[in-house]
């Protein structure tokens, strides 16, 4: 083949390839576009003023309603969790959050031009940024000390979900006064059955504090088996209490922790069930949602529990009597990690 033919094929390919590489970003921009669009039955949200401080009963969330907002803090009264919500007006969008006493934990993805990398903001009452720390890998849990002075969260650091046995996490504990950033919980002293336990394989997940700034509650997973354990933030150990206990969380009078636990017979997918056990007396309660729950509940007050569940904008919250009567209910379409304030 001639110089002049090869030149000419070699030309047909790049122009070739020029056009593939442009509808993919045309693709990509409509599909954008289609995301930023509100969709016609879908919650009403606007632009406004969010706080983390208490001004009635109200509800600050990931809002996942298609459109503008989508992704962005939003808010909604807690007795009328179903009406119009307002997002952010200065658009801070989390993957997860949570937030208690003015203080507040927003776990962000940084787009970046090879691969995204995540990092934990600590805001303050008005949603500004008062410290950044990067996160090891995908964001899963978070969680703030009913003072605000502590905060915590959980990342995926091999695998990216709970449902099988391959996958590894990094939990990270905050002092937020200090500043002073406990990485991983992995250097914590393990008292496992009473006796010190150390493992290469001990992987901890879904902090809870107690409101004492001492105390705090987690999963502690070893050797195929999952383990409540009770932290202790000044001596640096946990100490296991229950077995098959994942992501805890506790009530407000510091008396139960709900979680999701494990149940023989289900799908390896979906194997789990809501619970709440009794810490005086390690008395478990199923609790009336029939349908596997892959997330760390909320204690909207001392009876009801929130939780999200898959929907058809990503996730919707429910709730649930935390005594094992009544039954579950919708209570927020397109919204997670939801935090009462």
């Amino acid at each position: 083949m001639s110089t002049r033919g090869k030149l000419t094929i070699l030309t047909a390919a790049v122009l070739a390839l020029a056009a593939v590489a442009t509808a993919a970003v045309l693709h990509a921009s409509a599909r954008a576009d289609r995301r930023n669009q509100a969709r016609p039955g879908g919650p009403a949200v606007t632009a406004g003023e969010v706080r983390l401080t208490p001004r009635g009963p109200h509800l600050v969330f990931r809002n996942m309603a298609w459109g503008p907002h989508r992704d962005e803090l939003a808010t909604t009264p807690a007795s009328a969790p179903g009406g119009p919500r307002t997002a952010t007006a200065t658009g801070v969008k989390c993957l997860r959050f949570y937030a208690s006493s003015g203080t507040g934990i927003c776990l962000q993805a940084v787009h970046g031009t090879l691969a995204d990398t995540y990092r934990a903001t600590v805001l303050d009452a008005r949603l500004h940024e008062k410290a950044h720390y990067p996160v090891p890998g995908i964001p899963s849990r978070a969680r703030v000390s009913p003072s605000g002075r502590y905060a915590a969260w959980t990342a995926f650091v091999g695998g990216d979900s709970y449902a099988g046995t391959n996958f590894s996490t990094r939990a990270a504990i905050l002092d937020t006064a200090t500043g002073r950033l406990t990485p991983t919980l992995e250097t914590y002293d393990i008292i496992k059955e009473g006796h010190p336990y150390r493992a290469a394989d001990a992987n901890f997940w879904g902090v809870t504090f107690a409101a004492d700034d001492r105390h705090f509650y987690a999963t502690l997973a070893t050797h195929g088996s999952t383990y409540l354990v009770r932290g202790d933030l000044r001596a640096r150990t946990v100490t296991t209490l229950h077995r098959n206990v994942e992501c805890p969380s506790l009530s407000p009078d510091g008396t139960r922790i709900a979680y999701k636990k494990r149940v023989h017979g289900l799908p390896a997918d979906a194997p789990w069930r809501l619970y709440v056990l009794d810490l005086a007396t390690m008395r478990e309660t199923p609790l009336a949602e029939p349908r596997s729950v892959d997330d760390q509940a909320v204690w909207s007050d001392d009876h009801h529990l929130t939780y999200a569940l898959p929907g058809d904008y990503g996730a919707d919250l429910y709730t649930v009597p935390a005594d094992g009567t009544g039954a579950p209910r919708e209570l927020l379409t397109a919204a997670v990690s939801p935090a009462y304030l």
